[in-house]
């Protein structure tokens, strides 16, 4: 198959998946399917299929990130002995493993094409990651409390595994964002340290952290940075780990951010 050929045929498996879906046309232009296949897998539950469609979803998904460009460790100049700042799309960094920044439910984003690092994770390394993640959270009984980690395959992604980490909520109030309290700032620490941990459990010898927290839970950037950028410090000094640390942004503003920290430190 080529790959129109199997993006046409992971919609049309989708689509018959779907009842309220089954009418529906695929469109001609290759976004439009593009952004109709993310969605399709976006919406869809935890849950098997046949190794037909696995065997084209994997080639289709592999396919579509070598396109992008995978991006290794090697390819990048480090800031500091051990310590990278890359700018880009974590989905295509050939890690040891990469930080996901999950919500409790910890089986992704549900939200048609968001834009969040959880939704992108999830599309690109296939459906198999949300089934992973469903049955790790069954087997647990609980929703995942915010600063612990817990570590699946990379499936279709470069990286071997993805992290996941709840990271805390800044909520809104009637007057405006609560504050930051040392509770927050504890749960991100924690976050830092505990995928740090378990990447080092599973022999690890990189890790791509995204800017867990801020975005759609509000953790002020600036702050978020600080405490990645002091634990990870912390932990390689405390532990005289080897493993490499890429701090991954994706915004201009957080860029600088992290280059000021890391330049000053």
């Amino acid at each position: 198959m080529k790959q129109n050929e199997r993006r046409n045929y992971l919609i049309s498996g989708l689509l018959k998946e779907q009842p309220q879906y089954q009418s529906m046309e695929i469109p001609k232009s290759i976004q439009e399917q593009k952004s109709l296949l993310r969605a399709l897998f976006n919406v869809r539950m935890p849950g098997r299929v046949s190794d037909e469609f696995l065997k084209v979803q994997d080639e289709y998904l592999r396919e579509e990130i070598s396109e992008k460009g995978i991006v290794k460790i090697s390819d990048l100049q480090p800031v500091q002995k051990g310590i990278y700042l890359w700018q880009g799309d974590i989905t295509r960094l050939k890690a040891d493993a990469i930080v996901n920044a999950a919500n409790s439910a910890m089986t992704g984003c549900y939200q048609p094409n968001h834009t969040c690092i959880d939704n992108c994770i999830h599309t690109f390394a296939g459906i198999q990651l949300r089934l992973a993640c469903a049955e790790i959270m069954e087997k647990q009984g609980f929703p995942e409390p915010a600063g612990r980690a817990k570590i699946t395959s990379g499936y279709n992604l470069p990286c071997k595994y993805v992290l996941h980490t709840v990271g805390p909520i800044v909520n809104q109030t009637a007057f405006g964002w609560e504050e930051v309290t040392p509770k927050h700032c504890r749960q991100l620490t924690s976050c830092y340290r505990s995928c740090m941990e378990l990447a080092e459990k599973n022999d690890c010898g990189s890790i791509a952290f995204c800017c867990i927290s801020t975005g759609v839970f509000h953790f002020p950037n600036r702050k978020a940075a600080e405490i990645a950028v002091r634990t990870v410090k912390e932990y390689r000094e405390k532990t005289g780990s080897k493993m490499e640390v890429v701090f991954n942004v994706f915004r201009d503003d957080d860029y600088e951010i992290y280059e000021n920290l890391l330049r000053e430190n």
